[in-house]
């Protein structure tokens, strides 16, 4: 089978498709015959070395995708070859086949196309516990989505306004704000404006955003903390900007703010149940049309450099997305 194969930690440049060893499959596990893989943020960090932690070399990138059941273990009687399923991996989707346990795997649904499965689970999670079981937003709180034209802020916007928030999306180009709004934001700001905090402060009437999602981080996320109103929750979700900043203890103090993590990675091994509450709700509101997740650029498999840089330029609206076929 072709596979992207990362053989040293390079810039995308350096990476190449390869021609390896269609994967068996052992206990436990399922093949998948790939359709679409997700590109996100992580994913090109990953490819670098510069990811929090290290994949061990060589490696095939990618962590979400979506497919057809190919073939599947004697011990395995949840899955069935033909089925459409949606799967999350440590690594592997970049590939025309790929082997995981099949507790990895959900059905998907059959209107569902394979670009918007693959696109689906990391962002819409991350969203969801991030203002569900971090933030607790409630009905008609103010939502200040930073970064809001990512693949992860405009799910945290769909999100925000299925909870019954009111969305302000912040975000560099009148490009992504009309995005932004094209997918539920109430309001948009432009956060690179020396101003844009007494912006925010009248669209809110002084009150400032109940709720902070932020995946960009830097001196923005400084400024927006100091525009959060009382006992407001600010969620670090990711630092896109490449700067982590730090932040002054007074500050919430002063404001009674909260800084809370979000850490996908952990919800599952951490907290099980809650993680599979939030799945189900996924999964229920995709399956019923509540929830369309954004589809970002598709590109085709033998030019999947173009979704990694892309992603890396910071210009991209919505996920990238590689299809296969």
């Amino acid at each position: 089978m072709k596979a992207v194969v990362v053989e040293n930690y390079d810039a995308i440049d350096g990476i190449s498709i390869r021609q390896i060893d269609t994967p068996g499959v052992s206990n436990g596990e399922v093949r998948v015959k790939v359709g679409a893989a997700a590109v996100g943020f992580v994913d090109g960090l990953k490819v670098q070395g510069l990811y929090q932690t290290k994949d061990p070399l060589p490696f095939i990138p990618g962590t979400e995708f979506a497919g057809t059941i190919d073939a599947v273990a004697d011990d395995v009687t949840t899955f069935k070859p033909g089925m459409p399923v949606v799967g999350m991996t440590r690594s592997g989707a970049l590939a025309e086949y790929i082997s995981v346990p099949a507790a990895a795997l959900k059905s998907l649904p059959p209107q569902v196309p394979f670009e918007t499965g693959a696109s689906f689970q990391a962002n819409y999670l991350t969203g969801l516990y991030a203002l569900d079981a971090r933030a607790s937003l409630q009905s008609g709180e103010i939502l200040l989505v930073l970064g809001a034209a990512g693949g992860v802020g405009i799910a945290a916007i769909q999100i925000g306004k299925l909870m019954g928030a009111r969305v302000i999306a912040a975000a560099s180009t009148a490009e992504k704000r009309d995005f932004a709004v094209r997918y539920g934001a109430d309001q948009t700001i432009d956060y690179t404006r020396p101003d844009w905090r007494d912006t925010l402060k009248e669209l809110t009437g002084g009150h400032g955003p109940d709720v902070i999602f932020d995946p960009v981080g830097g001196e923005v996320s400084l400024q927006a903390f100091r525009s959060i109103a009382w006992r407001g929750r600010h969620l670090v979700v990711g630092f896109a900007s490449g700067t982590i900043p730090a932040l002054a203890f007074n500050l919430p103090l002063l404001k009674g703010g909260a800084l809370l993590g979000v850490d996908l990675a952990q919800i599952q091994r951490r907290e099980p149940e809650t993680h599979t509450r939030l799945i189900a709700q996924l999964f229920d509101w995709l399956a019923s049309g509540q929830l369309q997740p954004v589809v970002g650029k598709v590109v085709s498999f033998e030019n999947f450099r173009e979704a990694f840089k892309t992603m890396q330029s910071r210009s991209a609206l919505g996920k990238m997305i590689v299809k296969f076929g």
